[in-house]
């Protein structure tokens, strides 16, 4: 019998609202929801935008757009309702460029639209004609001179958050080849050189239908010869090439790929554009919702269609632990100093004096989840390495690791490492002669409490304008140790070890993260020793440093801090490559009672722990869905 509690209806049930059913439409129609359903998950992809195809002559059109792609949870439905649902056709192409059409999942509180991709423009001998805007946008062709940025076609035209899509790629001068088109995770590529078509941007990943499927790929760029540009992952086509008789290629039928852009030379060597990929719209009834019944709940649930069912907004009266580090910088060019690791912040599995504290008082619901990506070596012959990218968990007070700072190098003015989570190693001085060497960067910067990374070391003096060496990177539980110029003795020529990253088991196994890159080890002539390699990285995924010399005694180039890891990458030798930075990684840990679900699939792993805690694990981004 039920009871008086305080306004709860009834007690305390889990209630169950029908079978886990999927409907894939890949036409227009209606679907009917089961007869207790109560909420769903909706897939809605746009059909593609085609290249460009014209008739005539000397044309290199860009890869037409992906349709917009939308993956969305917890729509509140009534049950034994057909809604209606629109399937959008992709652009048609061959000698014309036609921008895709929209898809709609026709729910009535909250109706959700995806755009068609846009086409892919060109310019040629009789003027420019812009790729247009879509889901995600078209390249754009070129002929015989540089084409603007706005002619671009650019993407999430329907102004979403997060994004539907991204922008096509330009085209490179002189006129032999196209961009291509934007995709659902990436944007379209420019032409990389004169005769290369730029590949469609890559699409995104959804396992609604209980499979990783991904969908809603660029149109690649056409190009004069072979080398036409490559569809992008989700069904986006190939350009064609101009020379020849080779077609571009349609976008994949229910994917929403772009299609290719065509190519010609002369009337008579024809390559029409690819038409646009048609879209989908899946439908996912969701089998239960649990929780309590009040009366102010179910007000709140019946008038908020976009909440969970019943229990959206409650609080989750959980502790939620967390690891975020950031990606790691990369390692200094031509004896440059080593990366520094990512910033490193965690709660409850690391060491006492890193932990931050858990997050409780969290409200059930999605948050966005940002990996960063590693730096990269310097970008000239005495560069310092770029500092990796941050990563965060955007809870409603955001957890925010800085990118590791950049590695130095020899020159006078860019020689000191950068300032980031941990900060990058100093390179060497190489004037005056004897002077000591540029000091490493600054870490926990921006400053976090715990501290989440170190200070990069300096490098060596080079007394003799020969013989260097060079600071490691900062780790997140230790500073990098300083280079060691050479001495009277060949042995005191001696890169900096990369800092200790910091151990975790909020995986389950002891791993360690954010540990700094190595600096490199410099001989001068007459004063070689065999040497396998400069420095080594902290534990935690530094990457080792070169041993250059003059002629090297072995790698010249650094190794790259481990992916997912947040190591700052090796520092390179003698006119040698810095190793990048090793991305970062977030995890998410709860007891056994919450829910975790991700997307896209591609970057999320969930897991139960044998102690029976809730594993979430994201090595790119993606959004986390707790209940």
């Amino acid at each position: 019998m039920a009871r008086s509690n305080g306004g709860l209806i009834g007690k305390r049930p889990t209630l169950s609202f029908g079978k886990c059913k999927v409907t894939p439409k890949t036409s227009n129609g209606t679907v009917t929801t089961q007869a207790k359903t109560r909420l769903v998950r909706t897939l809605v992809v746009a059909g593609g935008g085609s290249g460009y195809g014209q008739p005539g002559d000397n044309y290199y059109g860009g890869g037409g757009g992906a349709g917009g792609f939308r993956d969305i949870s917890c729509i509140s439905v009534c049950g034994s309702t057909p809604y209606p649902v629109t399937v959008g056709g992709g652009g048609s192409g061959g000698t014309a460029a036609n921008n895709g059409n929209n898809s709609v999942a026709g729910f009535p509180s909250n109706p959700i639209t995806s755009t068609g991709g846009g086409k892919g423009g060109v310019s040629n001998g009789d003027g420019v004609t812009a790729a247009s805007p879509g889901g995600s946008g078209g390249g754009i062709g070129n002929w015989p001179s540089p084409v603007a940025t706005p002619n671009l076609g650019t993407g999430n035209a329907g102004g979403f958050t997060p994004p539907e899509g991204n922008p096509g790629g330009l085209s490179c001068h002189p006129r032999v080849a196209a961009g291509g088109g934007g995709g659902a995770s990436a944007a379209g590529s420019g032409a990389p050189a004169t005769q290369h078509g730029g590949a469609g941007g890559a699409g995104a990943s959804s396992d609604i239908t209980g499979s990783c499927t991904t969908y809603a790929g660029g149109g690649g760029g056409s190009a004069w010869t072979g080398n036409k540009g490559a569809g992008g992952a989700g069904g986006g086509g190939d350009g064609g090439c101009g020379c020849s008789t080779t077609n571009a290629t349609a976008g994949g039928c229910n994917t929403g790929g772009g299609g290719g852009g065509g190519g010609q030379d002369t009337p008579a060597t024809t390559s029409p554009s690819g038409n646009g990929g048609s879209g989908i719209v899946v439908v996912r009834e969701l089998n239960k919702a649990s929780g309590v019944w009040n009366l102010k709940t179910l007000f709140r649930e019946r008038t908020n269609p976009n909440s969970l069912f019943p229990d959206g907004s409650r609080f989750l009266g959980v502790s939620l632990d967390y690891l975020v580090v950031a990606g790691g910088g990369g390692g200094g060019t031509n004896n440059g100093g080593g990366g520094g690791a990512g910033g490193y912040r965690a709660t409850g599995y690391g060491p006492s004096p890193l932990r931050g504290s858990a997050v409780s008082g969290l409200e059930a619901g999605t948050y966005t989840i940002t990996i960063g990506a590693g730096g990269v070596d310097g970008p000239n012959s005495d560069g310092r390495g770029s500092n990796g990218a941050d990563s965060s968990i955007a809870f409603p007070s955001t957890i925010t690791a800085s990118g590791g700072g950049g590695g130095g190098s020899p020159t006078t003015t860019p020689g000191v490492g950068l300032a980031g989570g941990s900060g990058g190693g100093g390179g060497p001085k190489g004037r005056p002669f004897g002077a000591c060497g540029h000091a490493g960067g600054a870490g926990n910067t921006p400053p976090t409490s715990p501290s989440q990374g170190n200070a990069g070391a300096k490098g060596g003096a080079q007394p003799d304008g020969c013989g260097s060496a060079t600071g490691g990177g900062g780790g997140a539980t230790a500073a990098g140790t300083a280079g060691v110029a050479p001495g009277s003795a060949p042995t005191g020529n001696m890169g900096g070890c990369g800092g200790a990253g910091a151990p975790n088991t909020i995986l389950g196994p002891d791993t360690s993260y954010a540990g700094g890159g190595g600096g490199t080890r410099r001989y001068s002539p007459g004063q070689e020793i065999p040497v396998a390699s400069g420095a080594p990285g902290g534990a935690g995924g530094g990457g080792t440093g070169a041993a250059g010399g003059s002629p090297p005694s072995g790698p010249n180039n650094g190794t790259n801090g481990t992916d997912n890891t947040g190591g700052g990458g090796g520092g390179g030798g003698d006119n040698g490559t810095g190793g990048h930075g090793g991305p970062g990684i977030v995890v998410v840990r709860g007891p056994s009672v919450v829910v975790f679900t991700g997307s896209p699939c591609c970057a999320f792993t969930a897991s139960t722990h044998p102690g029976g805690d809730k594993i979430a694990k994201f090595t790119a981004n993606g959004t986390l869905t707790i209940s």
